[in-house]
């Protein structure tokens, strides 16, 4: 039984699968679209209680004493759960949206966490950030068991076979089965949480005896610890091109790492054979290179300020006492989500350019006129200029932005 706003949810009584979401609208008679629907598959119950579900009644409070007078006339063989779900059904279609609110229907996105597909494609949870910031941190922390790093691989008999813990777990399941059936009110809630859970332990003893993680170069799971394995290249354009779950070369996996950083680095402190303390360590070095200087000392504050949980209403008033600097809270906002991650992902692209063409390839390298360091000759460090001889100008990017700055502020 679950609802999406005005939609509802309904099953098919021989497999469990989902017949169709069927949306309420009001007719001009006492049944609603929805509750007509609804009585359809009560109809198509062969072996049904003597009660019948009245749809006079209005009102969710009405309904659950009705649907408690049906509960106890009737036979535990009569309560499958293709009923019980009609049951449940029968009292949303009554509930108003804040009434649904308030009690937590399950909605089909929840749904989604339940056993039939609670084991969760890692290759669809690597590759984007379907679930914000938190999807990435539920897959580099302390892997909630609701949570499976694993394609989506269906028990089979001959893991059930191989595996004796695994055979264990599902003898057990089946004897609370048997128990289910007979259980009534809270012990038949109990048992099938318990039920739930179980097969939910399935998938984690599974992986533990069979890891099936591809991780084509993305991460693997050893001995308990996150390895975050990282394919680098640089292509033809002179830019660093990553493969992996995590990379401080990504702005989003930047500012994702820092809105969970106080998270991360309790979890990773001290696990020296964990890659997510070296993702962090490595994080906290390019955050010191950027922002440990004057120039930018407001930028790592509001880094400081961010981590220790401050609102971006105090965070403004820091900013105006201590560095005499007045901004809106939606650019501090902005600030913290686009601008910091973007510098720190830049840094760390020039820090593996000046290792790559150093160490693996010759690189072309150049002075700036201004302030004389010599860098690589590459767009990440100087503007491209067609009418130069070499492609680029004679003034670093960084430098260029300087005089910017200097001649707007006078």
């Amino acid at each position: 039984m679950t609802d999406f706003d005005d939609e509802y949810y309904l099953l098919d009584e021989d497999n469990d699968e989902p017949l169709a979401f069927v949306e309420e609208t009001i007719e001009d008679d006492d049944m609603s679209k929805s509750e007509k629907s609804l009585q359809t598959r009560v109809e198509k119950v062969k072996d049904k209680p003597k009660i019948a579900l009245d749809y006079s009644l209005k009102t969710a409070e009405e309904r659950n004493e009705l649907v408690k007078k049906i509960i106890e006339s009737a036979t535990p063989e009569q309560l499958t759960p293709y009923y019980l779900d009609i049951l449940g059904t029968y009292i949303v279609l009554a509930m108003n949206k804040k009434e649904k609110k308030d009690k937590m229907i399950q909605t089909p996105n929840h749904l989604k966490g339940c056993v039939y597909v609670r084991e969760t494609s890692f290759q669809g949870l690597a590759s984007s950030f379907e679930q914000g910031e938190d999807g990435l941190y539920n897959l580099i922390t302390d892997f909630d068991k609701n949570i499976i790093l694993t394609p989506k691989d269906p028990i089979t008999q001959k893991d059930i076979d191989e595996i004796p813990e695994l055979k264990e777990l599902v003898d057990e399941i089946a004897k609370l089965e048997i128990r289910l059936k007979k259980a009534r009110g809270k012990d038949r809630y109990l048992i099938k949480k318990q039920i739930i859970e179980m097969h939910q332990d399935k998938y984690i003893i599974r992986a533990s005896h069979k890891p099936v993680v591809k991780s084509m170069h993305l991460t693997k799971i050893t001995n308990g610890h996150l390895n975050l394995n990282e394919e680098v290249s640089v292509n033809n354009k002179g830019d660093v091109v990553v493969k992996g779950l995590i990379s401080c070369c990504n702005t989003q996996h930047v500012s994702a790492l820092l809105s969970n950083y106080s998270k991360l680095k309790e979890d990773s402190w001290g696990k020296l054979n964990d890659d997510l303390w070296y993702q962090m360590d490595h994080l906290d070095e390019l955050i010191t290179k950027v922002f440990d200087n004057e120039e930018n000392q407001y930028l790592l504050d509001i880094i400081i300020w961010k981590i220790d949980g401050l609102k971006n209403e105090k965070i403004r008033q820091n900013l105006i006492e201590k560095h005499k600097i007045t901004y809106s809270e939606e650019y501090i906002s902005s600030l913290w989500k686009n601008k910091i991650p973007k510098m720190i992902a830049e840094q760390c692209e020039q820090d593996y350019l000046e290792w790559y063409y150093t160490e693996k390839e010759k690189g072309q390298w150049k002075k700036c006129s201004c302030c004389g360091q010599i860098k690589l000759a590459n767009h990440h460090f100087f503007s491209k200029n067609s009418t130069s001889k070499d492609g680029f100008y004679s003034i670093c990017k960084m430098c260029r932005s300087k005089k910017y700055r200097e001649k707007k502020g006078k």
